[in-house]
């Protein structure tokens, strides 16, 4: 009950207001919006790795068991503190769900970032030309290397066959992504060129939706009920927010908890898996995102 006095104090002030405005020099958060990516692409939750790399969360407690305890810690004022992210951050918030912690994602689905990250660097492409019995000077490997930072710029402003575009990506985003890449990678000197960027709650909330949440939740649409759950329905994003209150929606996303479902309705695990690599704010920024800036079609 203390979470929930908690968590609505915190909520109330913001939710009589609208979004906040953002400088001229800052991209403005938008809304998400549109079908999820799996429906786009024709994918099966089921049958995919995308979005959900991490593991499941608790089982529903037996009869007369209790609940595992849990206890909700997120920041006094979360939702006005900037949050001082680098590049590692904007791969968890972005990339991770996908490709996991290491980079080497969910072959032969998901494809790895390490190589296509290592072709960007002139030592190692020069290296490997030497390897194979081939010497390359240092112009021509530039050139290769320029080559492959290209495609790989494309690729995140274009996405490609199963990958979605990270156009909501900006320029500070993307440098900062590319130097932890390039150190995750083992490029070498690369942890010397770490890039650190100040981001709104709102802004994380929505680089977390629209690079996760969305693979998986299409932005609009009914709220299923436990049987249409059980039969393989995924709540919109417009819903998520109201499906729960602020406590528990950390939970879920962070800790895992049991779920609803099927006829008659009964408690039972959940198939979302749980980002315990996110932190509770960042978890509560999501909530916020979703709560000021709706979803649309």
């Amino acid at each position: 009950m203390k979470s929930l006095v908690v968590a609505f104090a915190i909520l109330f002030p913001l939710l009589g207001h609208s979004a906040p405005t953002t400088s001229a020099k800052v991209p403005p958060v938008t809304p998400a919006e549109g079908e999820s990516w799996l429906a786009h692409i024709h994918r099966n939750f089921d049958a995919t790795s995308m979005g959900k790399t991490g593991h499941l969360g608790p089982p529903a407690p037996m009869p007369g068991e209790n609940s595992v305890p849990w206890h909700m810690e997120i920041s006094p004022g979360f939702a006005s503190q900037t949050r001082h992210l680098h590049g590692f951050d904007v791969y968890r918030l972005d990339c991770r769900g996908c490709h996991t912690e290491s980079g080497q994602g969910a072959p032969p689905e998901i494809n790895s970032v390490i190589e296509p990250v290592r072709s960007t660097s002139v030592p190692i492409i020069r290296e490997r030309m030497q390897k194979r019995g081939m010497e390359i000077g240092k112009a021509d490997a530039t050139v290769l290397a320029n080559q492959a930072g290209d495609a790989l710029l494309l690729r995140f402003h274009k996405g490609g066959q199963n990958m979605p575009a990270f156009s909501q990506l900006n320029e500070n985003e993307i440098r900062a992504l590319l130097a932890y890449l390039k150190q995750l990678s083992g490029i070498p000197g690369a942890e010397k060129s770490q890039v650190a960027i100040d981001e709104s709650p709102y802004r994380v909330g929505e680089l977390l939706v629209k690079s996760t949440c969305h693979v998986c939740h299409g932005a609009v649409g009914p709220n299923p009920n436990p049987e249409q759950i059980a039969g393989g329905a995924i709540p919109p994003l417009s819903t998520l927010a109201s499906r729960a209150a602020l406590p528990e929606f950390v939970r879920k996303v962070t800790a895992g908890a049991p779920i609803v479902m099927g006829s008659p309705a009964l408690p039972c695990r959940g198939r979302m898996p749980v980002f315990d690599y996110l932190s509770q704010d960042e978890a509560a920024d999501i909530y916020l995102y979703l709560t000021l800036y709706p979803p649309r079609p």
